[in-house]
């Protein structure tokens, strides 16, 4: 029972990870990021001080008697996460939301594997190293996960460059504004390896979480206390940059600019950047029913890559193409949930 709570709770945070792009489709007027940080400040301020509130007593007193160290590498990981959470979101703008989220997560879940060993091998004394891995069923599973995503991404990246051939730039445009694969596979290479940070961030920040049940939280919460941290450094990299942004592109009247509706814009702002955020609410709550950080950060994947194709598909960004184009996303991003399935599963094996 526990497990099967777990695993719907994942549901729910993959649906809103998956689903949160939609509402900024809705903003009217306003540059990328004018309406990406305004959202931001929802995502990684407000709603993250709001959940710790009302779920972890004191948590502001558990965060001031975290020694520095825990709190330097939390929020170090949370800027380096909140790097690829940025070029995630230049990864939909420029892909969509089916490739786009296929790729960018596909390559996170593979990376969140292999990082952690390889570091382990070469700078610490731990068991669990790459080379471990090549030697038992567990690190097997996983390795043959990651060549699978890979996989994946070239059959899904070759569907890219199919609907490029397809469609003419206005179709292209039609469902996703600025489409451009070259950008869009990049960027979403980046987002992958640099978002996987997040699982880094939160296995830092796990002294807080102790903290937060023994200061009587409920454990399905106690990962609240630790999103604080992590989201300040998320927030740091995307409001430098998108400032940067405002000031190269002049798009600062974007905030007061009463020719747009400016109700609606912030309303829909919100929306989106709170319903990103509650993706890692839920996912906090399946984690401590499922008990195995990795595999939960991969089923975490699993469920987003799958509703966001859905979503995609939904929306129409594959309207037009060849039965050709369309089979070959479809094969694409059906192999990418197989390889996270894998990752996964080799996760959760004893070594």
């Amino acid at each position: 029972m526990q497990a099967l709570l777990g695993i719907i709770f994942h549901f729910i945070g993959g649906f809103a990870s998956g689903s949160f792009y939609i509402p900024y489709k809705k903003v009217k007027g306003w540059s990328w990021e004018s309406y990406w940080i305004t959202g931001g400040v929802f995502s990684w301020l407000i709603v993250p001080f709001i959940a710790a509130w009302l779920t972890v007593p004191g948590f502001m007193d558990i965060i001031a008697n975290t020694p520095f160290s825990t709190l330097f590498w939390t929020y170090i990981l949370g800027v380096l996460w909140g790097i690829g959470g940025l070029t995630f979101g230049l990864s939909m703008r420029y892909l969509g939301m089916s490739l786009g989220m296929a790729v960018a997560l596909g390559f996170c879940s593979a990376f969140g594997a292999l990082i952690p060993p390889l570091y382990k091998e070469f700078f610490t004394d731990s068991p669990d190293t790459f080379t471990s891995m090549l030697q038992n069923n567990r690190g097997i599973f996983v390795l043959l996960g990651v060549i699978v995503c890979l996989v994946g991404i070239a059959i899904s990246g070759k569907a890219g460059m199919y609907k490029e051939k397809d469609l003419s730039p206005e179709k292209q445009q039609e469902s996703i504004k600025e489409f451009d694969l070259k950008k869009g596979l990049i960027v979403a290479i980046v987002s992958g390896i640099l978002s996987a940070c997040m699982s880094f961030a939160i296995s830092a920040g796990e002294p807080m979480g102790h903290a937060a049940v023994e200061n009587n939280a409920n454990p399905l919460f106690k990962n609240n206390v630790i999103f604080v941290v992590i989201m300040l450094g998320g927030l740091t990299t995307n409001l430098i940059w998108c400032v940067i942004l405002n000031i190269r592109n002049k798009s600062f009247g974007d905030y007061t600019n009463k020719k747009t509706p400016l109700a609606a814009n912030y309303f829909f702002s919100a929306i989106a950047g709170t319903t990103w955020f509650l993706q890692f609410f839920f996912y906090g709550m399946g984690e401590s029913k499922l008990g195995n950080g990795a595999s939960s950060w991969i089923l975490h994947m699993a469920f987003i890559i799958l509703i966001s194709s859905m979503w995609g598909f939904a929306l129409k960004e594959w309207k037009g193409v060849s039965k050709k184009t369309y089979a070959t996303i479809l094969i694409g991003i059906t192999t990418i949930i197989l390889s996270v399935v894998l990752v996964g599963y080799g996760n959760s094996l004893e070594n």
